[in-house]
């Protein structure tokens, strides 16, 4: 959800219902110009898919005003009525980490990622922030159920023609093309699994509130992530509790936000305490960011493909091997046995590799069981909430770099090996398979091809 140049106004998104009436702010581009955004490039003969996803012509007004007031205005305005004597006004104030968003501050801290997490730390809880955690716990969650759900996906695939193959649900920028474009032809293969993000909002508006037996009214629940579209994942109408009254997530600021955030308080790193994170069952200890396997993500394909080897197969894979197909952002893993293919699963980043996929997608022509799709080229690092350059608007290659070098530092753990996540399957969930599981971290997608909106005010990010 961010500003690219976009073509004239008589050219049409790919199979956008509506003519795009959207203008750059520098005027309408000629007819023939190239221009560049995510990576791709456009001869001006049709909108990029990129292009489809910064129109605002999907967001509806409701949707235009839970957006706006996720910011930094906002935060400030909720932080100066905690400092006001009427407690009934007063906020509990929780902080949400995504682990992609550590290595930004790292590079701009020049602190490796564990120092800089707890400078950071140490920033919001000087502001008045109760809880800082970080989504891992909730990642894992979400790797867990979507091993889960392929190995049930690919067990009735012979009875079922929309078990495979499964999508990712991770990248909210992914799921609104998915919904609003390509509708009843892809939604129904997307994996059920609720994102890190929406999981993270369930843990402490549900999990954390009766811990420390705190209404869940009173709190504000703020996640810092690499990636504006997790602004509009926060509003979507799934993620609104009317047991709890009121959305998972209350405002979702980028990296680059809360950098510009630290930087207006004038306050230089070496100034900031160090103050580890807090943990959802109150742990002792400071263990520090970690990361599960994966390239610069969540590592949904890697977690799911040694997964569904051992389960369906009984095959310990440890190392995968990745074969680069159209660029580095398009490759693909495979399972073989006795010259047989067991498993191919593809992942997919970018608007420019999406497009390709979609093209596939509508000749029936996927051979993956899996595909793992995120929206930004370079994966989750690569979000314009913090890769973005001062030119252009292109990614700063420099600076992204550097954040995949302090990432693929981190030490790697396995969800399953993970025994947070069994005491809350246990104490939070009453097991794997209760209703109560599925309803926190499980969701739904549908069509929504039919239901775009006339346009609405432009969103400035």
């Amino acid at each position: 959800m961010s500003e690219v140049t976009r073509t004239p106004r008589k050219e049409k998104c790919e199979n956008c219902t509506k003519q795009c009436n959207k203008k750059s702010e520098e005027g309408l581009a000629p007819a023939k110009e190239r221009h560049e955004a995510n990576g791709e490039v456009s001869d001006g003969s049709q909108l990029l898919l990129s292009a489809c996803l910064s129109c605002d012509g999907c967001v509806s007004e409701e949707e235009s005003l839970k957006i706006s007031q996720q910011n930094l205005e906002e935060i400030d305005r909720v932080l100066a009525l905690n400092k006001r004597c009427d407690a009934a006004l007063h906020k509990v104030i929780v902080v949400s980490l995504c682990p992609q968003s550590l290595p930004f501050f790292a590079v701009k801290f020049g602190l490796d990622i564990g120092e800089a997490t707890r400078k950071l730390c140490g920033f919001l809880k000087g502001l008045g922030v109760r809880y800082v955690l970080d989504t891992t716990v909730a990642a894992g969650f979400s790797i867990l159920e979507s091993q889960r759900e392929f190995v049930q996906r690919y067990r009735r695939r012979h009875h079922d023609a929309q078990a495979l193959p499964m999508f990712t649900s991770s990248c909210p920028g992914w799921i609104r093309y998915a919904e609003r474009v390509l509708g009843s032809v892809v939604t129904p293969h997307i994996c059920t699994a609720r994102s890190p993000q929406q999981i993270t909002g369930r843990l402490v508006k549900d999990y954390l509130t009766g811990q420390q037996k705190l209404s869940p009214e009173t709190v504000y629940h703020v996640v810092v992530a690499p990636c504006f579209d997790k602004k509009l994942e926060a509003v979507r109408e799934e993620f609104y509790s009317s047991l709890l009254d009121g959305p998972d997530v209350d405002c979702v600021l980028t990296s680059a936000e809360l950098h510009h955030m630290i930087e207006r308080s004038g306050t230089s790193v070496t100034e900031l305490d160090s103050v580890p994170l807090d943990h959802v069952l109150g742990e002792v200890g400071d263990t520090g960011p970690v990361r599960y396997e994966g390239r610069t993500s969540e590592g949904f394909l890697e977690h799911v493909f040694k997964h569904a080897a051992k389960d369906l197969f009984g095959l310990d894979v440890q190392e995968i091997t990745y074969k680069t197909l159209r660029n580095r952002d398009f490759q693909e893993v495979t399972l073989e046995r006795d010259g047989e293919t067991l498993l191919h699963f593809a992942a997919v980043y970018g608007f420019r590799n999406i497009q390709t996929l979609v093209q596939r997608i509508k000749k029936g022509r996927v051979p993956y069981q899996l595909v793992e799709v995120l929206s930004c080229p370079g994966g989750c690092l690569s979000g314009r909430g913090q890769a973005e350059g001062e030119v252009g608007g292109r990614p700063d290659k420099a600076l992204v770099q550097q954040m995949e070098e302090a990432y693929m530092g981190l030490p790697v753990r396995l969800p399953e090996l993970n025994p947070v996540l069994h005491t809350l399957y246990q104490d939070w969930l009453e097991g794997q398979d209760s209703g109560q599981a599925h309803a926190a971290l499980r969701t739904h997608y549908r069509d929504r091809s039919h239901t775009l909106t006339q346009p609405t005010p432009h969103i400035q990010w």
